[in-house]
């Protein structure tokens, strides 16, 4: 059972499209992408000053901010915020993703997909589930990939569930993800507030949280989703921990600072873990909650979730950082014109994950993909290729996905699963009485894709 499912899911990666799909043009990286996000382009280059304002006006009435309230504020309010009224992603914008690199990325995390759905018995009922799914490049590459292999899920009631705050980004995803690009509902209060059909004939439908999706089998993917969540940040200080806040700064009319909290704060006094060695830490409470839903949900209705994003193992200290044009950017300056976005700490997310799932990971991401055979996968896709040009975006590409010193190392993937999926088998039903067999422990778990390398053996 143990090499067949191997073999059956280097079987799904063999299958997966011979011929390469349009790919995207050439594009610098910057060194650490964040969620992808985008609506309509700004009338301006410049930054507007009204969310400047907004925020000084609530500091000057409140005092000091919180960085988690600072990030909320200016990446999703609801007029000025970054995510909302940027064009950001692309070679023209502020950064670039995985999904808008390469296909092979959203045709391999589709290849996971079927394999998890398989290893889980085949339910009759599967959907897929984004958080933050941007332009809707990822969900289209693990469309295609069902598509591809119709034959192996043609026995699942499939459906496209897409977790996303912006009305105006919905837009984007459904006119790329429809045939029709969807039908907003009648009423804002109604969870599901977009409703549409691919071309291939699966439902897709929008909601506003994770909470309004409904229950039922379900996987999960979360791809630089996280990182772009609000975080806390903690120094510790002769007398304990304390909060970093975001102030006004006296000596520059007009511009922001970073001040430590005088005393304890809610935050500082319930975040940090006891124990905990490292000089400065960043806590995102909000990341958390959504991987507790996560964790919950998996146990009920099995399933499992797929994170990928910059991150560590509860190494780092201070990554909070901004970007713009593809360049590091000052987290302080110009708010809403710019990235904000901070590694996400897995160890955290293990940790309130709890005991009632499964956690694998985190593995870097050149790991991951060459485990779901991307070496394969380009072979495949090379070989049909005589374009020069394309052959060389290709191997760039694959390049950028998987080179230590680029996207390879710095990116990793997590996963949350029902923990009878990594259970060992049931042992083989006793033999008929008279003979004498040597006695076999019960079989290993099954392999999971991408996080263990897979053979023909």
């Amino acid at each position: 059972m143990r090499t067949l499912l191997r073999l059956k899911t280097r079987q799904l990666i063999s299958r997966v499209f011979i011929h390469p799909a349009g790919l995207p043009a050439p594009a610098r990286w910057r060194a650490a992408p964040s969620r992808p996000s985008c609506s309509s382009p700004p009338s301006e280059d410049r930054p507007r000053p009204s969310m400047l304002r907004h925020l000084t006006t609530k500091i000057t009435a409140t005092g000091p901010i919180p960085v988690a309230e600072y990030m909320r504020e200016v990446l999703t309010n609801p007029v000025t915020g970054y995510y909302v009224r940027s064009n950001m992603l692309g070679p023209d914008g502020d950064f670039i993703t995985s999904p808008e690199i390469s296909q092979i990325f959203g045709e391999l995390i589709g290849v996971w997909i079927i394999s998890e759905w398989m290893a889980a018995g085949r339910p009759r009922r599967l959907q897929l589930v984004e958080l933050g799914p941007g332009r809707g490049s990822l969900a289209a590459d693990v469309l295609r990939v069902f598509g591809q292999l119709r034959s192996v899920v043609a026995e699942a009631s499939v459906s496209l569930h897409l977790v996303e705050v912006s009305p105006a980004l919905s837009r984007v995803q459904a006119q790329n993800l429809t045939a029709d690009g969807g039908q907003a509902a009648d009423s804002e209060d109604e969870p599901v507030y977009r409703r549409g059909e691919t071309a291939g004939g699966l439902p897709v439908s929008w909601y506003r949280c994770l909470e309004d999706v409904p229950a039922g089998f379900s996987i999960f993917v979360a791809h630089e989703f996280f990182d772009a969540l609000p975080i806390h940040k903690f120094q510790r200080t002769e007398k304990g921990w304390r909060e970093v806040l975001v102030d006004i700064d006296p000596e520059k009319p007009g511009a922001l600072r970073f001040v430590v909290a005088p005393s304890r704060t809610l935050a500082s006094s319930t975040l940090v873990q006891e124990g905990e060695r490292r000089a400065h830490v960043e806590v995102c409470a909000e990341g958390g909650v959504v991987v507790q839903q996560l964790a919950r949900r998996i146990a009920e209705d099995g399933g499992a979730a797929l994170i990928a994003d910059y991150g560590h193992d509860g190494t780092k200290g201070d990554t909070f950082r901004g970007f713009k044009g593809h360049r590091l950017h000052d987290v302080l300056d110009s708010p809403g014109s710019a990235d904000l976005t901070a590694d996400v700490d897995f160890s955290y997310l293990r940790r309130v994950a709890g005991g009632g799932v499964a956690c694998l990971g985190p593995v870097a991401q050149r790991t991951f993909l060459k485990n779901m055979g991307i070496d394969t996968r380009m072979q495949a896709l090379l070989r049909s290729c005589s374009d020069a040009s394309v052959r060389e975006q290709l191997i760039s590409s694959y390049d950028l996905l998987t080179n230590p010193a680029r996207m390879g190392e710095r990116f990793h993937f997590f996963s949350l699963l029902h923990p009878s999926r990594l259970a060992a088998l049931p042992p083989p039903p006793p033999p008929p009485a008279g003979l004498k067999l040597e006695k076999k422990r019960s079989p290993a778990p099954l392999p999971v894709a991408g996080f263990t390398e897979l053979s023909y053996s």
